[in-house]
């Protein structure tokens, strides 16, 4: 950058320094993002495709996961990794809709590129698609459906949606009553549910069919010594957020000896201490102790020829929902267990899945948190499918906060980008073609759906107008027919909150890079995408 003044030319920026201005730096980050954009749509819907991404270590994750996919691929380009942050807050807010989230703003940024082509002003297009956002929210509150929280059947047909396309269609069924049942399990008294009290472990082997839901704790970890019992039925829970073992001195202590029989006496007087912190234990009447730190050997002893089955070093996040499942309190001091902080359960046993060991607390008597157990043939599908439970997790409990729904297979996009083209008719200004170009852009959802079906788009998107124009609000894109339907009679249906959140984030990111017309690079940074040439993307961003 530099600036000519009485035939002087003053350099203000470093060497080095990259700019780019105006229409080359927008059409740069459109680009950009329009690239991160098509990565990622080839995988929306049912029938959207697989990514295989590879590390740099050559790790490998297959997904069809908007968020995933985005946040394993090496994105260095700026206006990118926007939408990087667009997925990643679409998934933090509900969990699903990801992919549909990044596809919208790439599309809505296309359409701008159009019109600033046209040299209508950056701003100009911004305070339409705002305006459009702003619109589209309130066609969505308008089209929304009512849905009660007891209505396990709707809420399986939410957790079937978001399950729709990942790896674990072939057990979809059995995935949706474990996803549902777990909900229902941990709702609290004022409506809300913490996904947090579903713990869900992975184990490779067997089949998608031996996941299952536990009324109770799965803790992934071993009783503490081989002499315990493995099962322990009627259960006494006492959990500790204490050591069981000898304190040492805090600061450094010296101890002298003079006499051998001094370091005898000094070991009994160590191993007396650990004794009589087991024999607090043991009093305690519990017949199961589940310690958050550590259980030293003589202390193991002891607890062993009580009869008692310990586990330690146990998580935190475990420890609050064992609390929660089993009724029992956190102890914090060894001398101040009650009877009354025991928990209860009527079943816990170490077992053996895919060769290491677990401890199962089950037959809980009213659990508010359970645990998922997730099989599946090989480390690929069980992530996968730990990511499918995982949306569907979310969709559910946003269903039962929100209590609305809408249509799937396209419809509800279909319908605001109708009502968006009547209303922005009604707009007097250049805003009205910004308008105009958001109502487009929402079309790219079930074209998208109909490409991944391998059905004609066009032809989808005249029938599925039609439908919409002669009053059909709930007709979607049924992928398997290749013919709009009434989606809610199908049973695919989403929260409200997925579009809502979607459409918003969309516009959001999209306003944000469409009103950047200067980028400058520093010379002590890397240049954007590691190499990027002046006007463009990122090499190998245009391989999509």
């Amino acid at each position: 950058m530099s600036q000519q003044l009485g035939g002087q030319q003053i350099i203000i920026l470093r060497e080095g320094t990259t700019r780019n201005r105006g229409q080359d730096a927008q059409n740069g980050n459109i680009a950009a993002a329009m690239a991160v954009a098509n990565a990622v749509r080839s995988t929306l819907g049912p029938k959207g495709m697989d990514k295989m991404l590879i590390d740099s270590i050559g790790d490998i994750v297959i997904t069809n996961d908007g968020a995933t996919i985005l946040k394993e691929m090496d994105i260095g380009h700026p206006a990118a990794k926007m939408l990087v942050e667009v997925a990643k807050a679409q998934d933090d807010e509900v969990g699903d809709g990801t992919t549909t989230a990044v596809v919208l703003a790439g599309e809505l940024l296309k359409n701008a590129e159009g019109l600033l082509a046209k040299k209508i002003h950056a701003t100009v297009i911004a305070e339409g698609y705002r305006h459009a956002a702003t619109k589209a929210e309130e066609i969505l509150n308008g089209i929304a459906i009512p849905v009660k929280p007891t209505d396990s059947a709707m809420l399986k047909k939410i957790a079937d949606t978001a399950i729709s396309g990942k790896n674990s269609d072939v057990s979809k069924e059995r995935l949706c009553d474990i996803v549902v049942s777990a909900i229902t399990r941990i709702i609290e008294p004022d409506g809300t549910v913490d996904i947090g009290h579903v713990t869900v472990e992975k184990k490779v082997g067997g089949s998608v069919d031996d996941s299952a839901i536990v009324e109770g704790m799965v803790i992934d970890k071993e009783r503490a010594h081989p002499a315990m019992p493995k099962e322990v039925k009627k259960a006494k829970i006492l959990l500790l957020n204490a050591a069981i073992e000898f304190k040492k001195t805090e600061v450094n202590a010296k101890i002298n000896i003079s006499r051998p029989d001094q370091v005898q006496a000094f070991i009994d007087e160590d191993e007396q201490m650990v004794h009589t912190m087991a024999d607090k234990v043991i009093a305690s009447g519990a017949n199961v102790v589940f310690c958050q730190k550590g259980i030293d050997d003589t202390a193991q002893h002891y607890l062993s020829k009580a009869g008692i089955l310990a586990v330690r070093r146990v998580k935190k996040s475990d420890m609050e929902n064992l609390s929660r499942a089993t009724g029992a309190t956190i102890v914090n001091s060894i001398d101040a267990i009650t009877k009354n902080d025991l928990g209860a359960a009527g079943h816990v046993e170490e077992k053996k899945l895919s060769g290491e060991e677990m401890i199962f607390v089950s037959e809980c008597k009213n659990p508010k948190a359970v645990s998922i157990i997730v099989r599946g043939g090989t480390e690929h599908v069980v992530d996968e499918l730990e990511r499918a439970i995982h949306d569907a997790l979310m969709v559910v409990s946003v269903v039962i906060k929100d209590k609305k729904m809408v249509a799937g297979g396209g419809a509800p996009e279909v319908e605001i980008s109708i009502q968006l083209r009547r209303w922005a008719a009604e707009e007097i200004g250049r805003s009205q073609l910004a308008i105009e170009a958001f109502a487009s852009a929402m079309e790219v959802i079930p074209r998208s759906l109909a490409e991944n079906s391998g059905l004609d788009p066009i032809d989808m998107l005249v029938a599925l107008r039609a439908a919409h124009e002669a009053g059909k609000k709930n007709f979607g894109l049924d992928v398997d027919a290749g013919k709009p339907a009434d989606m809610l009679k199908a049973g695919v249906v989403e929260p409200l909150r997925v579009k809502t959140q979607a459409i918003s984030s969309a516009a959001e990111a999209a306003i944000m890079i469409l009103r950047i017309d200067d980028v400058i690079a520093s010379s002590q940074s890397p240049s954007p995408g590691g190499g990027m040439p002046p006007g463009g993307m990122p090499p190998g961003m245009g391989d999509y």
